[in-house]
């Protein structure tokens, strides 16, 4: 964390880089990428590990892999109900990909991958792929009457119909904005008052070691609150795509 001159360079956390070096740079394999692997591996150990024993009594493990089950599976049965049971291994997948992807960028040296929007858009598509497919398997071409509201006069279907296609469209778009948004948010605020830490720390010898004290203390509660805003922005990604899943299921 440091700064060039007398400005903060808060943005140079987001810059990719070629892991392993040349390898990866010959196949465009970066930090990124790495860290999103990692993060597959360490869901897959959580899961195998913690499905392992199935013990009456869990441990922490097992506890930490059933309490992320039944949170995700509450979720999704109640939005979208009984039928939703089929599509939890898709809500639970896209909620721990995104919760590790958060947590772990909060870690010294760790990349936060959910903090580039090609990332957060892509998972956004895929998710808004997923509730069309959905609903046009379920519904068929009835599935474009979730454009015209029941019992919405017809007279105003000419500027009823392009509002709802236009909000329809917009998912993807706002669901990849958000969390986007949030995690650039978060991060350049922790460099900014850990470069005001080492900044005023460095210039005023032991007085400076004094005024830095309040920047510190800001830098521990901002952690305490990206940990948190980590598990919301997974929690409402989770909770918007059970909500387009329900509209997906039962057209309305």
């Amino acid at each position: 964390m440091a700064a060039e001159g007398k400005a903060i360079d808060a943005l140079s956390q987001f810059e990719l880089t070629p892991f392993l070096g040349a390898l990866g740079e010959s196949v465009r394999f970066s930090q990124s990428n790495a860290h999103m692997l990692l993060v597959f591996g360490l869901i897959t150990a959580l899961m195998l590990w913690g499905t392992a024993k199935r013990a009456i009594i869990p441990g922490r493990i097992q506890a930490l892999a059933e309490s992320g089950y039944e949170f995700v599976h509450g979720i999704v049965v109640g939005q979208v109900g009984d039928e939703g049971r089929k599509y939890f291994p898709f809500v639970f997948s896209i909620f721990m990909f995104v919760l590790f992807g958060n947590m772990l960028g909060l870690l010294p040296y760790a990349f936060t991958f959910t903090s580039h929007i090609a990332v957060t858009l892509a998972l956004a598509l895929l998710v808004f792929v997923v509730v069309t497919v959905v609903a046009l398997v379920i519904h068929g071409k009835h599935f474009f009457g979730y454009f015209l509201p029941e019992g919405a006069p017809l007279a105003l279907a000419p500027l009823i119909i392009p509002i709802e296609v236009i909000s329809y469209l917009s998912r993807p778009i706002s669901l990849s904005v958000r969390l986007f948004a949030n995690m650039v948010a978060g991060h350049v605020m922790l460099k900014v008052f850990a470069t005001f830490v080492v900044m005023i720390g460095g210039a005023f010898g032991v007085v400076g070691i004094i005024g830095a004290a309040l920047p510190l203390a800001m830098n521990v509660a901002l952690v305490g609150f990206e940990i948190l805003v980590a598990f919301l922005q997974a929690y409402v990604f989770a909770i918007l795509t059970s909500i387009y899943l329900h509209d997906a299921v039962h057209l309305h």
